[in-house]
This record gives structure tokens, sequence and C-alpha cells, in this order.
């Protein structure tokens, strides 16, 4: 765990059991959300984990797999700490009022990103 304390790409570095054991993985997310990069797929597939790495860099959401990416509760934490991780979110979130209205709160350019009618949605684009 040491080895992963300081440093995200350090994870990279470790081993596949290091890299897949979930204890150590929500260390280093919690110090660095983009340590998810790194992780095994399945704790890529890890809501938990996922969440935790949102928390800290939402732009982490990138790293997450497709199932995750439409988990409504872990896309609303990724656009509060970074709007623009709307970009990484499912296309089905992308076009969720709620998610939407909670990332152009980061930025109104954010609005690119949103798919469907929200697009059009006056409360939104003010």
């Amino acid at each position: 765990l040491k080895a992963v304390e300081f440093q995200a790409a350090k994870l990279l570095e470790a081993s596949p059991a290091i890299r897949a054991d979930k204890a150590t993985v929500l260390e280093a997310v919690k110090l660095n959300g983009y340590a998810l990069l790194y992780a095994s797929e399945e704790l890529r597939n890890d809501r938990e984990v996922v969440l935790e790495a949102v928390r800290q860099k939402g732009y982490a959401l990138e790293y997450a797999s497709e199932q995750v990416r439409a988990d409504r509760e872990v896309v609303l934490e990724a656009v509060r700490n970074k709007g623009y991780a709307l970009t990484f979110a499912s296309p089905e979130l992308q076009a969720d009022r709620e998610v939407v209205l909670e990332a152009v709160q980061y930025s109104g350019y954010v609005l690119e990103h949103a798919l469907g009618q929200v697009k059009a949605d006056r409360e939104v684009a003010l």
C-alpha cells in the first residue's frame, strides 16, 4: 500500500494482484482518482471504487466500465466534482435533465456534451 500512496502511477508498476486488491485500490483512488486507470478491469467495474475515484477526480469517470458510466449516482458525483465529466457518461445520462443541470453548474460550456431535448431546455441553458 505504501508504494501507491504518493502517486497514482505507482499502481501501474504494482503487480496484477495488487492492482486487483480492492482495499489497496480504494486507498489509491482516494488519494488520486486517476489511479482508477491502473486498477484491474474488475475494479473499474466496481461501483464503490469508481465512486471514490470520481469524488476525488470527476474525470476519473473516463476509466470506469460502461456499466458504471451508466450509474446515475456515480455520474452525478462525477459531474459535481467536474462538470465536463459529463463527456464520459452514458448517452442516456448525457440526456438526463438532472445530471445535465448539475454539470452546467460547473460551466455552461458543458451543455455541448449534453444529448437530446435537454439541450433545448430553457432552465438548463440559463
